[in-house]
């Protein structure tokens, strides 16, 4: 398998002729397209492409095998990222192109792509010499590959997420006694089941047991959100904030080492911080992410301690022994109880109207609607990886084919790592046509980990829970939407490539209010065994149950971005304070209940350490600002209006989704919504906005 990667990571038998191909560009490029970007594309996407598949299937197919072989491997690739992204006679003849009297005639795409290659290479070091440009290297070996600690070799992004998934795996708690996960719904008891037969406990049922609990998502939000055992709940809890924080598993060396290591970058590139190397490709600056984010919080501050008190006084009418110091287990089981008393909505009982193949038809319905496409399965055309992936064909109004996706809805906790994400297979190129006249098709996948069938009961979707999984797939949609749509024939800014890291949840957060559109809601909830609709008074409730405690979590991502940024711009490794301490200090202001003290969240805080969000997790919020300002428009046009509605996705569609990284993203939604955007939108759907005494 070794030889398979590494000709994998070449594209090619002949694993030197990745490097002869950089020579041949050195030695023969001019300050011209054809001459240089072109073949420069070629290169990149060639490593782009094979790369993404490697770490594709490190993601959804983890095995000790794969991540021996991509250890091998990867030295040799990140070496020749280096030599590629300090390249001099490729970042000089960029600025030639940029000084000579033919710039003005380039398309704004092409200029995009000479701007973004000369920032990308004074951030990869091109300018630095001998010594400096010597430790930078060894920096971005160790932060990419490996790092000399305690004695052993450690691939550090790479190690810190084979940490999260091995701690997540290792957690398993065997239930004999049904009293014990009294409150666990009929799904949650299926799954739980289902997951202990798997582990040789052949005659587990969801009715008699024995039932296993585990810290993957599904079984670990079952528990905290239903389970009457307090101290079921406390364990759990406990297990789950405490992954990958001590052992041979622990990541707190790897942490600090990787923020060393970036400071360290940041220094050699004269850059105070690593956030403000991190900002250089982005739309925020630090000051201006810091001042949305304060915004935010203080908007939110006041509503989450009135959620608090609320679940006080709610637990304590209830009964419960713990009511006057609820505990961090207790907030969550409380506040669905407190739900589903305030708007008579329980989420296992939405559950069978939420069911995985009608929520996808209702998804494909809605970008029919909105920008005009046809979406087909196409099973078979393409090799998949499981079974239960599926492959899709992404039609114009003309039945042409534009794209392709995959799809890889379900959880698969012993090999499959946490979360939900989309990525692209291949992007959308004039240069890499097939047949010299056609732009070739952009392909992507979509990764997804709802809850799988169980027995003879398809995959039915939450709605409300705290990561509803409804949302999840239409977020990942909207990420996959706009690498589909894109119109850019430039493959280096064609769909998400090229885009600012904090404009590219734009598309993918405006699509999770589509959820709650009537029309759109009303198609995808149909009961599974009945095809009865949701009904209309159900529907009124969940709208009304929209905003509930939206001030505490609006908080539960503030807490995130503030610290994220804390750790790349204030925090000095290895110094006064740990970087738990700094969780510590952020949470007193972002967390209305502070964490335990034994709280190691970040030890299994993968966005930062290993999703490429260091110093990018406030682009979650910035990009809600843009989102729910788009959205606006739509709702400015009255929703009920389909020729209205339609007008504005064609219009969402020919700006946000096809312009892809060719233009400035600010202007990208100047040019869609006619103005900068505004943080008022946001806070109205969130009902945080403060409300005017009428006079």
């Amino acid at each position: 398998m070794t030889s398979v990667l590494k000709m994998t990571v070449h594209g090619k038998k002949n694993p030197n002729l990745e490097e002869s191909d950089l020579d041949e560009l050195e030695k023969t490029l001019q300050p011209s397209w054809p001459k240089l970007v072109e073949p420069l594309e070629k290169i990149v996407d060639r490593l782009t492409v094979v790369w993404g598949m490697v770490n594709h299937l490190k993601a959804v197919k983890d095995s000790a095998e794969l991540r021996a072989n991509i250890e091998e491997v990867q030295p040799e690739k990140v070496k020749f990222q280096l030599r590629l992204g300090q390249s001099k006679p490729i970042y000089n003849a960029f600025k030639a192109i940029k000084e000579s009297p033919d710039w003005q005639l380039l398309s704004e795409a092409r200029k995009c792509i000479v701007g973004a290659q000369i920032k990308e290479a004074v951030l990869n070091g091109v300018s630095l010499e001998d010594d400096k440009r010597e430790q930078f290297n060894k920096i971005e070996q160790s932060t990419s590959v490996k790092s000399k600690m305690r004695g052993k070799n450690w691939r550090l992004s790479h190690k810190f997420s084979e940490n999260v998934l091995d701690a997540t795996k290792k957690f398993e708690k065997l239930i004999t006694d049904k009293k014990e996960i009294d409150g666990l719904p009929a799904t949650a008891l299926g799954l739980a089941a289902q997951t202990a037969v798997s582990k040789g406990h052949e005659n587990a049922t969801a009715e008699n047991g024995p039932w296993m609990i585990t810290l993957d998502a599904p079984s670990f939000i079952s528990v905290v959100l239903h389970a009457r055992n307090r101290a079921l709940r406390e364990e759990v809890y406990r297990a789950y904030i405490t992954r990958a924080s001590s052992g041979d598993l622990d990541n707190t060396p790897i942490i600090n080492q990787i923020l060393k290591l970036l400071l360290e970058k940041a220094k050699l590139l004269n850059y105070n911080n690593y956030a403000e190397v991190s900002m250089a490709t982005k739309m925020a600056t630090v000051d201006k992410a810091e001042e949305l984010l304060e915004k935010l919080r203080s908007a939110s501050w006041d509503a989450a301690v009135q959620d608090v008190e609320e679940l006080k006084s709610y637990s304590k009418s209830q009964g419960a022994s713990e009511a006057d110091s609820l505990s961090h287990w207790d907030i969550s089981f409380w506040s669905e109880r407190l739900r589903e008393s305030k708007y008579d909505i329980n989420e296992e009982e939405l559950r069978p109207y939420f069911s995985f193949s009608k929520v996808m038809d209702g998804l494909f319905n809605l970008a029919k609607i909105l920008f005009g496409i046809d979406i087909e399965p196409a099973d078979g055309l393409a090799p998949v990886w499981n079974k239960d992936v599926r492959f899709y064909c992404v039609k114009d109004s003309s039945g042409s084919p534009i794209a392709y996706f995959y799809f890889d809805p379900y959880s698969r906790p012993s090999e499959k790592r946490e979360g939900a994400w989309m990525d692209e297979v291949v992007s959308r190129s004039r240069v890499l046509s097939r047949n010299g006249t056609t732009a070739r098709l952009p392909v992507a996948h979509m990764v997804c980990n709802q809850t799988p069938p169980v027995g003879d009961k398809p995959s039915l979707m939450t709605f409300r829970e705290i990561s509803s999984q409804v949302e999840t797939v239409f977020h990942e949609f909207g990420h996959a939407l706009q690498h589909m749509l894109t119109k850019q024939d430039e493959g280096l800014v064609a769909g998400i490539r090229g885009v600012e890291w904090d404009a590219v949840e734009l598309p993918s957060q405006f699509m999770e209010n589509w959820c709650y559109h009537r029309d759109t809601l009303m198609s995808i909830a149909k009961h599974y065994q009945t095809g009865e609709s949701l009904p209309e008074e159900v529907y009124l409730k969940l709208l009304a149950a929209r905003t509930f405690h939206a001030g505490s979590l609006s908080l539960y991502q503030i807490r995130f971005a503030c610290l994220d940024l804390e750790l790349h711009t204030k925090y000095i490794p290895h110094g006064s304070e740990s970087v738990y301490d700094v969780d510590q200090r952020v949470s007193r202001i972002t967390q209305v209940i502070p964490p335990l003290p034994e709280d190691r969240f970040l030890s299994g805080f993968n966005h930062i350490f290993a999703g490429g969000y260091a110093a990018g997790y406030y682009s979650y919020k910035w990009a809600e600002v843009l989102s729910a300002d788009a959205f606006s428009a739509f709702e400015d046009a009255v929703l009920e209006d389909s020729k209205a509605v339609k007008e504005i996705g064609h219009k969402f569609r020919e700006t946000v989704l096809a312009l892809g990284g060719g233009k400035a993203p600010l202007e990208v939604f100047v040019e869609f919504r006619g103005r900068e955007p505004s943080p008022e939108a946001l806070l109205r759907h969130n009902g945080l906005l403060p409300v005017t005494a009428c006079t």
